[in-house]
């Protein structure tokens, strides 16, 4: 199993579609005993939560956000753990979301110390 997520912040390698989450979006992880969650903001997104668990190296875990436009959504996410070359975590995501249409797949990484 890759390390503890515990305080790292990790960023998404691209950016989405408009009034989601982007590349200038920052989430901030805590782990403890197999429950994680997360708040994040950035770009367009104002305020983002997401919380849920960890079972080896798969994340389950629902988010709710806010964006610029006052719109609030909701959604569900499966995210695999990768340990990469250089020690940094990435998180190959697959998400739907449960307030609106559309779904997809995404990949964050821990920003460089």
């Amino acid at each position: 199993m890759a390390r503890s997520l515990e305080g790292l912040v990790l960023a998404p390698v691209a950016d989405q579609a408009p009034g989601q989450v982007g590349a200038r979006t920052r989430f901030t992880y805590h782990e403890d005993r197999g429950r994680i969650w997360a708040d994040y903001a950035g770009g367009d997104v104002v305020r983002g939560h997401l919380v849920g668990t960890r079972e080896g190296d798969r994340l389950d875990f629902r988010y709710v956000q806010l964006g610029r436009d006052g719109a609030t959504a909701s959604g569900h996410c499966v995210s695999t753990v990768v340990e990469l070359s250089d020690g940094r975590v990435r998180l190959e995501e697959t998400w739907e979301w449960e307030s609106r249409r559309g779904r997809g797949t995404s990949v964050v990484e821990q920003l460089p110390s």
